[in-house]
């Protein structure tokens, strides 16, 4: 931007620049980052970050975070996880049913929101919440736990 464009040439020969005679304009006047959070800024960290100050829940000592990890997948999604051929090919069919080792996906356990199509699936998981194991079974397919 060339400097004959800039706000400030329109304020050149004025001795403050805008920026008034008693406050000054300094660096930081309120102080850096989240200098005065509890003092002459709590009203900004009250409105825009509640919660942002005390302490939440129980401390977990050592927590190792892989001991937990387990990713889910809703049953709604299940039919998602086979190719599109694969699915074509079980769709008249209900005698066979395709194998979904949702492990291989990525997932270790299977949860019950949304529905399945009447059809039967076999699905292999580390788990199975309760209502995602009677929707598989009341659609015909099996639920095979994997180690």
């Amino acid at each position: 931007m060339p400097t004959r464009t800039h706000k400030n040439r329109k304020k050149r020969g004025h001795v403050s620049a805008g920026h008034g005679r008693v406050g000054k304009h300094r660096k930081h006047p309120g102080g850096r980052n989240m200098a005065g959070s509890k003092h002459h800024h709590k009203i900004y960290v009250n409105r825009f970050h509640p919660g942002y100050f005390g302490k939440l829940g129980q401390r977990y000592f050592h927590k190792i975070k892989n001991r937990f990890y387990c990713p889910s997948i809703n049953v709604e999604e299940l039919w998602n996880l086979l190719g599109e051929d694969t699915r074509k090919k079980f769709e008249n069919n209900k005698s066979e049913a395709p194998v979904v080792d949702v492990v291989d996906h990525g997932y270790f356990k299977v949860l019950g929101k949304g529905g399945l199509p009447e059809q039967p699936i076999i699905v292999k998981a580390k788990f199975f919440s309760k209502k995602a194991e009677q929707k598989i079974l009341a659609a015909g397919g099996r639920c095979l736990l994997r180690g």
